[in-house]
């Protein structure tokens, strides 16, 4: 008491006990994040070093020469190289766009030496990676895949390693047939249950064509939805890589809103482009299925996960050990795509950090599952953290993106991109999805949406209530919020459990540690439910979900186990909700790597069942009669 009281007399006090606070959640921010992070490839590149070296005697060249004539985004390129010198450590780069001298280099101090290269590759192989004779040989080939990205591409030969690059050939320039072509869609829910956006990329700004969206009912009469664009300058960078050697322009990202869909009907839509010259650009032809009136009463399923990531199917950039899970996860739903009707992606999307190039990689890996089903995102360290820029965690896990990147290349349906969190409908299922990079606390802005969001969920006809964010703001027994002794992020469920208490969460979904782990339905760190895999009638407490197994490298647990933690899984996975009616769900937490359910349990209520008072959520009542 007599501290509090100090305290209140003394702003300093308060002041050195805030700076204290945020001094803790930076260390903790840090450790986590070494804990369950990764460091992105291309940094690993001191471009910033490189030297000139071209040799006469050293050569390097790429077949074929011009790509996607058949309409292809996404083709193979051979390289050839030969090295009178050859070293273990040689290296090739994939330059985008293909100039990559100094000329392109912003104006810097003139009193310090300027940069040979400023901007980092688009993605890099060792020179041996296809042939171990290489080193005495000096000959070899190396294959590369590559997306359309609206520039062309050259490929450069390195010696001296990744620490220490010079560079020794560089090959011809190669380019994609229609490099400004519209590609990539991503489909959201809108702000209606009625309302499905479409957001792409191109090579086209405003004035050099007008962006549409084609659409319509299948084998019916299309119509023609207007677009918005977008586009992201280097000054809208928070700081480096994305800011300095990671910077490479997004194109122009258009949106396009396609409202009053028929429930539960298939759609067909093409991206468009019309030229200053009444000539017209467009896609292939994609379709969806719109989404169920709320409350609809259907078989309604739902996959979540986060901390995909994005590897190259090359093998390029050495993913195996950044996200050697992603490719797995995106096969496995791509696999299943007939029964996925919307997905949830909570949060560390891609891992660029900084490396601006890999938005458009991730967007083409995940094209078959985003360009079919809604794809849903939520905020992450590595989309929004940059410091003094007022991301709750003052790191700088985003390489500087500081959320810009996301919030433009994904559309979500919140009041303010910015402040990503928001709320959606799909039919039976109302979910409030958070954003744990800005203050979640009792006070805050956000505390207050999500407090309405779960207020606002009409249980008769929207019976499961879904919260989701990215951090673990419930229970994890990942090893270092164990060492800790908080199980959670700190101050995570401080406020927020009062909530899911009061307004009967079901389940709430978790990222950020690379795992999975199950509770028992929970409260106030007690199970308030003894069974395992089959709950039903009134609902006590929420079941908490660690699903961060997207990709990314793996997340240790503690050596004991909690008893509340009824199921953890060291593995890439995802987990899938399946609503069969207002009364049966079902939950399953699947294997990237085969797909097969190694967890799941079910639900089964009544209306009446989430009525009923249980402790800390009761409904006041009066003697009145």
């Amino acid at each position: 008491m007599h501290c509090t009281n100090e305290m209140a007399r003394s702003p300093l006090l308060l002041v050195d006990s805030m700076l204290s606070l945020l001094a803790v959640l930076l260390v903790l921010s840090v450790r986590i994040a070494s804990a369950v992070g990764g460091e992105q490839p291309l940094s690993k590149i001191a471009i910033h070093n490189a030297v000139y070296a071209l040799h006469e005697n050293v050569s390097i060249s790429a077949r074929p020469i011009v790509l996607g004539l058949k309409g292809e985004d996404t083709e193979r390129v051979v390289v050839n190289f030969e090295s009178p010198r050859p070293a273990e450590d040689d290296w090739v780069a994939v330059f985008s766009p293909a100039n990559f001298n100094s000329s392109t280099c912003p104006p810097n101090d003139p009193k310090q030496r300027a940069p040979f290269i400023c901007s980092a590759p688009i993605k890099y192989k060792f020179a041996n990676e296809s042939s171990s004779d290489y080193a005495k040989t000096g000959n070899a080939s190396l294959e590369f895949q590559l997306i359309n990205q609206r520039s062309d591409f050259s490929f450069a030969l390195f010696s001296g390693g990744l620490s220490n690059p010079k560079l020794v050939a560089v090959s011809n320039i190669i380019n994609f047939a229609s490099p400004k072509a519209p590609l990539y869609p991503r489909l959201s829910q809108g702000k209606s249950w009625d309302e499905m956006t479409v957001t792409w990329t191109s090579g086209y700004n405003i004035y050099e064509a007008t962006p549409f969206v084609e659409w319509g009912l299948e084998e019916e009469t299309q119509t023609r939805a207007p677009a918005g664009t977008l586009t992201i300058q280097q000054n809208s960078m928070c700081g480096p890589p994305a800011r300095t050697v990671g910077w490479r322009d997004p194109g122009f990202i258009h949106t396009s809103f396609l409202k009053n869909l028929w429930p539960n009907a298939w759609y067909t839509y093409r991206l468009g482009h019309r030229l200053a010259n009444n000539s017209y650009v467009w896609s292939k032809v994609y379709s969806f299925k719109s989404s169920p009136y709320p409350g609809q009463d259907s078989l309604q399923r739902v996959v979540i996960f986060g901390d995909m990531g994005k590897a190259e199917r090359d093998g390029s950039n050495e993913y195996n050990s950044y996200q050697p899970g992603s490719l797995n996860t995106t096969d496995q739903l791509i696999k299943d795509l007939a029964n996925i009707d919307i997905v949830f992606h909570i949060g560390d999307i891609t891992y660029a950090n900084g490396y601006i190039s890999q938005w458009d990689q991730f967007t083409s890996m995940i094209e078959p599952i985003a360009s079919t089903v809604p794809y849903m995102i939520a905020s992450g360290n590595h989309e929004r953290d940059t410091p003094g820029t007022g991301s709750f965690y003052d790191t700088n896990d985003s390489g500087g993106e500081c959320g810009v990147l996301a919030e433009t290349m994904f559309y979500v349906p919140a009041d303010n991109r910015a402040k990503f969190w928001y709320s959606t409908d799909y039919g039976m299922f109302h979910f409030c999805i958070a954003d744990s990079e800005h203050d979640w606390r009792e006070g805050s802005e956000q505390y207050r949406f999500i407090e309405n969001c779960f207020a606002a969920a009409d249980r008769q006809k929207q019976p499961w209530l879904i919260f989701a964010v990215h951090r673990v703001l419930g229970y994890s027994s990942l090893d270092y919020y164990t060492s800790i002794g908080s199980f959670e992020e700190p101050m995570g469920r401080d406020s927020l459990q009062k909530l899911w208490q009061k307004y009967k969460v079901d389940i709430a979904f978790y990222g950020h540690v690379h795992n999975y782990e199950r509770t028992c339905p929970i409260y106030q760190n007690q199970c308030v439910n003894t069974e395992k895999s089959h709950y039903s009638g009134i609902v006590n407490g929420t079941i908490h979900i660690v699903v961060g197994g997207g990709g990314s490298m793996l997340s240790y647990f503690s050596q004991s186990q909690p008893i509340w933690s009824l199921y953890r899984d060291f593995d890439y996975g995802f987990a899938k909700l399946t609503a069969f009616n207002h009364s049966s769900l079902l939950f399953e937490y699947k294997k990237s790597r085969d797909g097969k359910v190694y967890d799941s349990f079910t639900i089964s209520r009544d209306y009446r069942d989430v009525l009923a008072c249980v402790h800390d959520g009761c409904e006041p009542t009066t003697l009145a009669t």
